[in-house]
C-alpha cells in the first residue's frame, strides 16, 4: 500500500499557495532546526494518537549550492548537520556528542529523475560564497531526517536550488521563489498518480 505524503515545508513563501489551491495541507514549521524538530515531532504524536498510520514525510524547501545552479531540483538523500562544532572535545564537525546516531542520515531516494545530493543543515542563511562539503545547504532537512530516523518513519526530499549560497543569495532566494513552488507542485503530483 502505498503512504500518504506529509508535505512539510518551512515557509508559505516557499509554496506560493500552489498547494492550497488544489486542496493540498502542508505543514509549515517556520525557519530553523528546533522549529522544524517540534513541529513535525508534533505532527507525527498527533497522528499516532488518532491511530493514523504515519505518512511518507515529504519535505520541500529552498537551497543554496555551490555545486548545483539555480534552478536545478535535487533529490536530497543523505542528511548532515552542518554547524554542529563540538572540536573542542575532540568530535569531528557534524557529530553530535554522546548519542548512538550517525553522522549522517540517509534515505532512499524516492525522486529517481532528479539529481542526487548530501544536504547540510545548519541555522544560517549561507550568502558567504565558501565553498561547502555538501551540495546544498538549508536550514530544516536534517532536522526533518532525524526525526523520521528516530521515528521509524519514510523520509523524501527535494530541494530547489535558489542562489549560490553567495553576496546574491537573498536576491535570488526572493527571486526564485515562483519557481521552486512550481517545481515543487509537479513533483508532489508524480507522488500521488
Amino acid at each position: 500500500m502505498k503512504r500518504r505524503p506529509l508535505v512539510v515545508m518551512a515557509l508559505p513563501m516557499e509554496a506560493q499557495g500552489r498547494f492550497e489551491k488544489v486542496g493540498v495541507d502542508v505543514l509549515y514549521t517556520g525557519i530553523g532546526k528546533v522549529n522544524a524538530a517540534f513541529v513535525l515531532t508534533r505532527r507525527l504524536v498527533e497522528l499516532r494518537e488518532k491511530g493514523e498510520a504515519l505518512p511518507l514525510v515529504v519535505n520541500f524547501g529552498t537551497a543554496g549550492s555551490r555545486r548545483f545552479p539555480p534552478g536545478t531540483v535535487v533529490a536530497c538523500t543523505r542528511f548532515e548537520q552542518r554547524d554542529m562544532d563540538v572540536g573542542g572535545l575532540g568530535f569531528e564537525v557534524g557529530v553530535t556528542p554522546f548519542e548512538d546516531v550517525p553522522k549522517a542520515l540517509t534515505f532512499p531516494n524516492v525522486f529517481v529523475d532528479l539529481p542526487e545530493g548530501t544536504c547540510g543543515t545548519g541555522d544560517r542563511f549561507e550568502s558567504d560564497g565558501a565553498l561547502h562539503a555538501w551540495d546544498v545547504v538549508d536550514m530544516e532537512a536534517y532536522a526533518l531526517a532525524k526525526v523520521c530516523w528516530f521515528e521509524g518513519v519514510p523520509f523524501a526530499c527535494a530541494k530547489y536550488v535558489t542562489d549560490g549560497a553567495d553576496a546574491a543569495a537573498a536576491d535570488d532566494w526572493h527571486r526564485n521563489l515562483t519557481r521552486a513552488a512550481d517545481a515543487f507542485l509537479a513533483l508532489y503530483r508524480t507522488l500521488t498518480r
